[in-house]
């Protein structure tokens, strides 16, 4: 996985996980899901870099 993609979607996560956290501060459902879906999206994005470059090994 190139370190430009991978730091993308590490960022995506950890973005994602500061929404989810600032959704459960102030009591906003919305925001929490939000930030929920956008770290599986981050997670996902990870997964398939990784698969992807298993197989062309």
């Amino acid at each position: 996985m190139s370190a430009g993609k991978k730091a993308r979607n590490a960022a995506q996560t950890a973005k994602g996980k500061a929404k989810e956290e600032t959704g459960k501060a102030v009591g906003n459902e919305s925001l929490e899901m939000k930030g929920r879906a956008e770290q599986i999206k981050g997670d996902v994005k990870q997964a398939g870099q990784k698969a992807k470059d298993a197989t062309k090994h």
